[in-house]
């Protein structure tokens, strides 16, 4: 039996690097796949092909976190296609190596949009059908960077910690109808800022990690399949690292 074998999952930012590691490995363990994307077209049918590659029900959506009609769209064609979504990751995400002093207000609100309101308009449209049947799992994305005082964007910082408050208090709201919700926070990774960091800033941070690497994104994915299985039914509530030690 695979870990998701039947489930039907959501996940945003679906066309590259951790987003497409999870919409790939999510289809090998058995769950139908519905992902969304901003832009990348070749990416999402990318993404589209490592789905059904594995056998599974593939939907792509060009639609951003941020539209709110977007997103109520896709969850009605969920509902009316498939009965609804078992489980939703939250995984669409930005960063802009920017230091305060030279971050506009307007670098804050983008950032912050997308990885904070972004998780809480996506939980929002999905969440109503999971509501009415009283199960489903939501895992979001968070990072080391908003655990840790390491040296990060503080708007992509701040968003990241973000998360871990969100998580709690929808685990305190959505237990009493039968969903847990749960945050990964990764370390680096060989996709997205880990993949564009300077080389000596890639071996400094190397340096501290015990394993003496990055991760990578198949691991992280392996691990979030986990964790929105029903073998993880009693986790919730929590924001777990995965760091290599940090």
């Amino acid at each position: 039996m695979k870990l998701l074998e039947g489930k039907r999952a959501v996940i945003t930012g679906g066309s590259r690097g951790l987003g497409r590691a999870l919409c790939a490995r999510y289809a090998r363990e058995g769950a139908d796949v519905a992902f969304l994307y901003s832009s990348d077209e070749q990416g999402a049918a990318a993404t589209t092909q490592d789905i059904t590659g594995h056998g599974r029900r593939a939907l792509a959506f060009k639609t951003s976190v941020l539209d709110e009609d977007g997103l109520d769209a896709l969850a009605a064609r969920l509902e009316k296609e498939w009965g609804g979504a078992d489980v939703l990751v939250n995984n669409a995400g930005i960063s802009q190596p920017l230091p305060i002093a030279l971050m506009e207000g307007s670098d804050w609100d983008t950032v912050m949009d997308v990885n904070v309101k972004g998780a809480f308009l996506a939980t929002r449209a999905v969440a109503r059908g999971m509501v009415r049947r009283k199960k489903g799992v939501i895992l979001n994305i968070g990072s080391l960077a908003g655990e840790r005082a390491i040296e990060s964007p503080v708007h992509y910082a701040a968003s990241k910690a973000a998360l871990r408050g969100f998580t709690e208090a929808l685990c305190k709201e959505f237990s009493r109808h039968g969903i847990r919700v749960n945050c990964l926070a990764p370390g680096l990774l060989d996709e997205g800022v880990g993949k564009n960091l300077p080389d000596h800033r890639l071996e400094e941070y190397v340096k501290h990690v015990p394993l003496g690497r990055i991760g990578t994104v198949e691991e992280v994915a392996a691990f979030a399949a986990f964790l929105v299985s029903d073998k993880n039914a009693y986790m919730n509530g929590e924001t777990i690292l995965m760091d290599g030690g940090l």
